[in-house]
């Protein structure tokens, strides 16, 4: 026996957007929704290593000194 996942259809879409507006108000949906893409975006980045901050910085003329640790 295969279990099959259970996705919303019609009308039950319908009723859990109301639940929602409910629950956080129609003012706040757009917030929401606005913090949730930009979490997925950057999920999306971490997951494909897109991410920029894993490299340090290159300084062009920095002479072989190493910046970060005072300059000296």
């Amino acid at each position: 026996m295969v279990l099959q996942l259970a996705l919303p259809e019609g009308g039950e879409w319908i009723v859990i957007l109301v639940i929602v507006v409910l629950l956080f108000g129609a003012k706040k949906l757009p917030e929401l929704t606005r913090n949730a893409a930009r979490a997925m975006k950057e999920f999306d980045k971490a997951r494909h290593g897109d991410d920029d901050e894993t490299q340090p910085p290159k300084v062009e003329g920095s002479g072989g000194r190493d910046l970060r640790s005072g300059g000296s």
